[in-house]
């Protein structure tokens, strides 16, 4: 016979626990800590303490915790960021320890996270979130200028549309200038953002770009990567390496930010309505998949993926108004989707391409034809067409450091993607479309070296694919029974942790490694603008780089020679002899002014235009050249004015 403990509680026929009546709970029968407690409180409290005690032990509660911790480290370092010092290193020898530590919390925060990511979600994209902030907000917050060389000409583009209140595409421009008028898609709508926030100019919020595009980009990934996946786990871990992973510097205030932007939106869209009725067969059977992949989506009707096309056409003829390259590199991959029965909507590439010609041969004729007119010169030179820049190479610790960053985190990214396409070959075949997306920039390397850039912007749009497949090598299937699906698991919880900080102590330098370059003080964007000015209209301006602040402003008055954009043997003659070199491209009877500030010296030694020293001997060479004379000089820069009359 059992016998019950006189504790033990009575319940209902629903197995809760009883409750005492209205009668006992008025009288204090049925509850005797109370009968016990005098003054009726301290079992009340005991309870709170025991709530609190199981809030602070609750998932939700360890999932907050690292995040409060990194927020109160991030928030402490962020004053403390010597950003007006910067030296060779960029901003990797200003950012205090509680920066670093910061980020190392939130990857250890985000890797907790991932426990629970099918169930609570919104806790790893919180964390990517951070991230993110964390990561490309600093110079939005601290940096009282424009950060990046290139954003201000974007700034200078958007000033002049605004002023103007139109383009002229046909208008001849030095420097390759009048192409911003031939796609001035994306200018137009940030010359209507600066309206609408009623600000004199794009640069009140030109720093924050790397910030917006980021947050916006997250739902575009998570899209496409769950049309392959159904693991939370793996999404995520996706999305945050496509976060650390993404240091090319083409996330600022840009057509190609924004256009990249437009191409995953496209690609979301293909991937998740397009597919073509009985195209899926066996992967519609779950016994045939990776544990993590996703099942095929409904097939669509013809008459559905022609409203996707109507749909998608405004979005298509967006980039093609507003970038050059994306619309190619968007034709690419839906070209190499059809190479699956799954994607062959032959009728989209037709469109897409049809756009892209229609723009090519009206708006942007001229570029348009002098970019076929390079095809022959740049065919098939593979070494050529995926060299980062003209230059050589970066000279000093800090470039140096910058440049192994970079090669190495290429070949993390591609090591971990081909490691999951070849060891969870179902998954592979399930998301082919991915290895494919990933694959269809590549050629691009046959064709154009695009100013120097091929190399980056066909990593950037390889970048979504294989950032999916770099996270499926450290996330393994869950539910596997197998000793080895065991091993893979114990493995990857050593392995994940371990490669995120490493892949994140890859992305500090390639993103910040170069900063000297890209954050120019007030003073010196002060004395570039006073040197425009100061010259006439029509007056050629000499730099030694247009990769300082405000290179291009007023960019429509005036001719630039940036004189050592060109290969490094002429860069060593003319190192020579810098007063005579450049005497020697000054036309006749033109009004000439050298502009030679700090972040151009920064800029040539970075990129290797010129050799350790060069910047400094060309600037002691022509201060003391007859032929130049001082106009202003600080330690924001020195400004010069040719002088040909002047010692012959």
């Amino acid at each position: 016979m059992q016998h019950h403990l006189p504790s033990t509680p009575v319940t209902g026929s629903d197995g809760v626990p009883s409750q005492p009546s209205a009668q006992g709970r008025e009288t204090g029968e049925g509850d005797p800590g109370e009968r016990e407690a005098p003054g009726g409180d301290t079992g009340a409290a005991a309870g709170r303490r025991t709530g609190l005690a199981a809030a602070l032990r609750s998932p939700a509660a360890l999932d907050l915790a690292p995040l409060l911790l990194a927020a109160a480290l991030w928030l402490w370092a962020l004053p403390r960021i010597d950003f007006r010092t910067i030296e060779e290193f960029g901003l990797l020898d200003r950012f205090p320890l509680s920066f670093y530590a910061a980020l190392a919390v939130l990857t250890c925060g985000f890797v907790l996270t991932l426990r629970r990511a099918g169930t609570a979600p919104l806790w790893p994209a919180t964390y990517c979130a951070a991230m993110l902030v964390a990561l490309k907000a600093p110079p939005a917050i601290l940096y009282d200028t424009v950060r990046y060389a290139w954003a201000s000409k974007h700034d200078a583009i958007i000033s002049r549309l605004l002023t103007e209140g139109t383009v002229h595409p046909g208008r001849e421009l030095s420097g390759g200038m009048s192409a911003y008028d031939q796609w001035p898609g994306f200018f137009s709508l940030d010359a209507a953002l600066v309206r609408a926030f009623g600000v004199d100019a794009a640069a009140s919020f030109i720093n924050w770009a790397p910030v917006a595009l980021g947050l916006l980009t997250v739902p575009l990934l998570i899209l496409v990567y769950r049309t392959f996946s159904d693991d939370w786990r793996l999404v995520w871990t996706g999305v945050w390496i496509f976060q650390l992973a993404n240091w090319v510097g083409q996330d600022y205030l840009s057509p190609q930010g924004f256009s990249y932007l437009l191409y995953l939106t496209v690609l979301a869209v293909v991937v998740r309505h397009f597919v073509l009725p009985g195209s899926a067969g066996a992967l519609r059977d779950r016994s045939a998949l990776d544990p993590a992949a996703a099942s095929v989506p409904p097939p669509t009707t013809t008459r559905q993926r022609a409203v996707a096309v109507l749909f998608l056409v405004p979005i298509v003829v967006t980039i093609n108004a507003s970038h050059q390259l994306t619309p190619v590199m968007l034709c690419a991959s839906l070209f190499a989707l059809c190479l699956t029965r799954r994607y062959r909507n032959l009728g989209l590439l037709a469109t897409t391409g049809l756009i892209m010609l229609v723009w090519n041969l009206t708006m942007g004729r001229e570029l348009f034809l002098d970019t076929l007119g390079t095809l022959r010169e740049k065919a098939g030179d593979l070494l050529g067409n995926s060299r980062p820049g003209f230059a050589g190479d970066p000279t000093g610790p800090g470039p140096e450091l910058v440049g192994s960053a970079n090669v190495l985190m290429v070949l993390a990214l591609g090591g971990l993607a081909a490691a999951a396409v070849l060891l969870r070959r179902r998954l592979a075949r399930s998301a082919l479309p991915l290895v494919l997306a990933a694959a269809a920039p590549l050629p691009m390397f046959a064709v154009n070296d695009y100013g120097g850039e091929m190399i980056f912007r066909v990593y950037l749009f390889g970048l979504p694919g294989s950032a999916f497949f770099a996270a499926a090598a450290l996330v393994p299937a869950a539910g596997a029974a197998s000793r080895a699906a065991t091993i893979a698991r114990r493995t990857a919880a050593v392995a994940l942790p371990v490669t995120l900080v490493a892949m994140l102590a890859g992305f500090l330098p390639s993103y910040y490694g170069k900063e000297g370059m890209h954050y120019a003080p007030p003073g010196e964007t002060a004395l570039t603008r006073r040197a425009f000015d100061r010259a006439p209209d029509g007056a050629l301006i000499l730099a030694a780089t247009g990769a300082f602040a405000d290179s291009y402003y007023r960019y429509d008055h005036y001719e630039r020679w940036f004189f050592t954009e060109q290969e490094v043997d002429e860069n060593l003659r003319m190192l020579k002899d810098p007063a005579g070199y450049l005497a020697g491209g000054i036309p006749a009877g033109r009004p000439a002014y050298v502009i030679l500030t700090p972040t151009q010296g920064e800029a040539v030694i970075g990129e290797g235009y010129l050799p350790e020293g060069g910047f400094d001997t060309l600037r002691e060479a022509l201060k003391e050249s007859p032929l130049f004379g001082v106009v202003e000089e600080s330690r924001h820069g020195l400004v010069l004015r040719y002088r040909p009359t002047t010692g012959g």
